[in-house]
């Protein structure tokens, strides 16, 4: 078990605004030049070097190499389910003034969290698919029915039951915009991997946020019998964004 010397020397880690930063603009789920970190960490190349070799030595981020570039990522998915939960946390602190503009709404509406969707998007799925008898949502566990199964293949998703790794095939993560769970584990990665492949969302570039194209916007509303007005934004106090 981890002792408290060792959990605040992470915590002091990532308690830098400008590493929180970076470790934020990873939570997309793609790997990033140093460069880039250093845009979303608002700091010179020189600085987020240093940044980043504490980070990949505490293995914080993994580093991949190809060519003249060095590319970094999250470690692990278990990072990714820390640092979003310390989105959670944040998002439900003291109420500070940050009015939501486009990109806070664009990010509310679909966006990645690590390997997975997030936002009133992926709500509104991980709410479709228990109501339809398809998952059973328990205490941050998921459960695929038999139907959910045969869903699934026939929505172009092939996944084992027991895929001999450690990675739950469905959990929940309480999302920090909705205060309400969303699909994660190796489910929510195949769904998110599969509506990209469909054309329905689109990344975009230096944001986290997925652009839902005309296909999804039919697409979502048959396949997940999402009510028109699924994406219409509820009323709410301006709030933190992460």
């Amino acid at each position: 078990m981890a002792s408290g010397n060792t959990i605040a020397q992470v915590a002091s880690l990532i308690g830098d605004a400008a590493r929180a930063n970076m470790l934020a603009a990873l939570m997309g789920g793609q790997a990033l030049t140093a460069g880039e970190l250093a845009r979303h960490a608002g700091v010179t190349a020189a600085t987020a070097s240093g940044h980043l070799a504490k980070l990949a030595d505490a293995e914080l981020l993994a580093v991949e190499k190809q060519g003249r570039h060095r590319y970094y990522r999250l470690a692990t998915a278990e990072i990714a389910h820390a640092i979003h939960a310390l989105m959670a946390v944040a998002a439900a602190g003291p109420k500070r003034h940050h009015p939501v503009g486009p990109r806070d709404e664009a990010l509310r509406l679909a966006r990645t969290c690590y390997d997975h969707m997030a936002g009133r998007l992926a709500i509104a799925v991980a709410d479709s698919l228990h109501v339809g008898g398809h998952v059973t949502l328990s205490d941050g566990a998921g459960l695929v029915t038999e139907e959910g199964w045969r869903f699934l293949r026939s929505f172009g998703i092939a996944l084992e039951p027991d895929a001999g790794t450690r990675r739950p095939l469905c959990r929940t993560c309480l999302d920090w915009s909705e205060r309400r769970p969303h699909l994660a584990g190796r489910l929510g990665t195949a769904l998110l991997d599969r509506v990209l492949d469909l054309g329905w969302v689109a990344r975009q570039p230096e944001t986290r946020a997925l652009r839902i194209t005309r296909a999804g916007e039919a697409g979502f509303t048959a396949t997940f019998g999402l009510p028109a007005s699924w994406w219409i934004a509820p009323q709410r106090h301006p709030g933190p964004a992460a």
